[in-house]
This record gives structure tokens, C-alpha cells and sequence, in this order.
């Protein structure tokens, strides 16, 4: 963890949403908006089809990152939602998570995430801060 340097990538993963998802995490999380699992509902607010929650995108993001370093090392997480994440009813939607090392500090590194949809990216600025010592 100390030998990290900026550019270095930690993490990478593909992750995939089905609908299946997106049903379990509202139970989970009790967000049981229609967008979130009726085709119908979605088109008639103007989406492009049944999406992702942003919290399941933003956890599923950064949990390489926790993977890697472990969650007792996590100090911070922010992300921006840029483009939401629909998951097709047969196809599903896969997430694509890179995760670079941006900034190291005395104590610290911030990991960068990159996370994509059909190489389109869904989360900007998505931004871990993890403890390098101890």
C-alpha cells in the first residue's frame, strides 16, 4: 500500500446489473420507484428504459476499491451521476470500474474511478480516499 504511484491501476472489474438486481436491491434499500423496474413507467417520465439505482451504481463502483484495500482503510467517497444506467430487460447492463491511483499523500491516496456503461461513463468524478499507513 505505501509503494503506490500515480497512475498505478489498483482495482478493475466488470460488473453486471440485471433486472434481477434492480429487484433485490429495492427490497434491500426500500426504493421501490416504478423506474426502477417498469418499462412502461420509465418511458412515460422519458427515460430510455428501466434504470439502475444510483446508489446500487455508486456501491457496486466502489467496491473493488474495498476489495483491494479493505473497508477499514476507506477514509472518503464521492461521485457525481452523469448518465444513468439502464439495464435492458435480456441484456442486463454491465459496469465496467477502473479504479487509478490520482494523488498520494502523507497517510493517504486518492483512487480515481473510472466506471462505464457501453463505454459511456455514468459516474464523474468518483473520487475514494484511503489510508496508506497502518
Amino acid at each position: 500500500m505505501e509503494q503506490l504511484e500515480v497512475g498505478q491501476v489498483v482495482a478493475e472489474r466488470e460488473l453486471r446489473f440485471t433486472r434481477d438486481s434492480l429487484v433485490r436491491y429495492a427490497g434491500a434499500s426500500g426504493d421501490f420507484n416504478p423506474i426502477h423496474y417498469r418499462d412502461d413507467v420509465a418511458a412515460s417520465v422519458g427515460l430510455p428504459g428501466v434504470l439502475a439505482h444510483g446508489m446500487l451504481t455508486m456501491g457496486a463502483a466502489v467496491q473493488p476499491v474495498v476489495d483491494w484495500a479493505g473497508p477499514e482503510r476507506i477514509l472518503d467517497y464521492q461521485v457525481r451521476f452523469t448518465r444513468p444506467v439502464v439495464v435492458e430487460p435480456e441484456a442486463g447492463a454491465a459496469l465496467r470500474v477502473v479504479a487509478k491511483v490520482g494523488r498520494v499523500d502523507d497517510g493517504s491516496a486518492r483512487i480515481d474511478l473510472t466506471v462505464t456503461v457501453a463505454e459511456q461513463t455514468v459516474l464523474g468524478k468518483a473520487q475514494v480516499v484511503v489510508k496508506t499507513e497502518g
